[in-house]
C-alpha cells in the first residue's frame, strides 16, 4: 500500500525514466512534490524500496530503477504530472523501464596494453568512474593505452581503452588480444586463411601474424576515456 505522496513520487521517476531515461535527481523531486527539504524524498525512496516498488542501481551516483507501478498507474503527459491521492495496490512487475543513461560505474582499472608492440597487461586492484552511457550491456574493464600504433583510429597514448570482457570477435573489430598467454595488444583483429593478423591503425608499423594458438580474445573496445592537460 502506498501513501499518496509514495505514489506520486513513483509517477514522477517513471516519467522521467520514459521521457528521457534519466533517474531525476533529489533537488528535482523535492520540487515535484512540493517538499520542504531533500530528507523527506530520502524518506520516500526508503519506503519504497522496501516495499518492492524502486531500486537504487549499485556502483552509480543516480540510479534508480522502478520495479512495479500502482496497479492503476497510466502513461502521464509530458507536459503534466499525474497525482493520485488515493492509496494503490500492487500490480505487476515493470520490464521494460530505461536504465539511466548519466550514471557513474567503477569498473576494473586493469594497468596499461600497448597500442604499438605487445606489452604486458597488468592486473590491478584499481578502478575507474566511468559514465554508463559509454557502456553497453556486458562486463567491462579498462586499460591505459601505452603507444601510438592505433591513433589513426583515434586511439592516444595516455587514453583509456574501455573494454567489454569477451573470447571473441568478428574480423575487423578492435580487440584486447593476449598474444603467448602473456603480452596483450589493442589491434584490428583479422583472420587470415589459418592466421590471426593484429593490424595496426598507423601506417608507421607492420601487422603482427600469429598463429591461432598463440592468440586470446580478451574483450573487445566498447569506449575510450581521455585526460586532458
Amino acid at each position: 500500500m502506498l501513501t499518496a505522496k509514495q505514489n506520486e513520487l513513483i509517477r514522477f521517476i517513471q516519467k522521467r525514466l520514459e521521457e528521457t531515461g534519466i533517474s531525476p535527481s533529489f533537488e528535482e523531486m523535492k520540487e515535484a512534490l512540493d517538499l520542504k527539504s531533500k530528507s523527506g524524498v530520502h524518506r520516500l525512496i526508503s519506503a519504497l524500496e522496501e516495499r518492492g516498488f524502486i531500486r537504487r542501481l549499485p556502483n552509480r551516483a543516480r540510479a534508480l530503477e522502478v520495479l512495479k507501478m500502482p496497479e492503476d498507474a497510466t502513461p502521464t503527459p509530458r507536459s503534466t504530472l499525474a497525482a493520485n491521492d488515493a492509496v494503490a495496490s500492487v500490480s505487476t512487475t515493470m520490464t521494460n523501464a530505461p536504465e539511466p543513461a548519466n550514471d557513474v560505474i567503477e569498473i576494473p582499472l586493469h594497468g596499461r596494453i600497448a597500442a604499438g608492440a605487445p606489452i604486458e597487461a597488468l592486473e590491478g586492484q584499481n578502478s575507474l568512474p566511468v559514465p554508463a552511457a559509454l557502456l553497453g550491456p556486458g562486463e567491462h574493464y579498462a586499460l591505459e593505452v601505452s603507444g601510438d600504433s592505433m591513433i589513426e583510429a583515434g586511439i592516444f597514448d595516455g587514453d583509456f581503452a574501455l573494454v567489454r570482457r569477451t573470447d571473441n570477435a568478428r574480423d575487423g573489430e578492435i580487440v584486447v588480444a593476449l598474444v603467448n598467454g602473456e603480452e596483450a595488444t589493442l589491434k584490428y583483429l583479422h583472420k587470415d586463411g589459418g592466421r590471426i593478423r593484429l593490424d595496426p591503425a598507423n601506417a608507421a608499423y607492420d601487422a603482427q601474424v600469429y598463429g591461432p594458438e598463440q592468440v586470446q580474445v580478451q574483450g573487445k573496445l566498447a569506449g575510450l576515456l581521455r585526460r586532458y592537460h
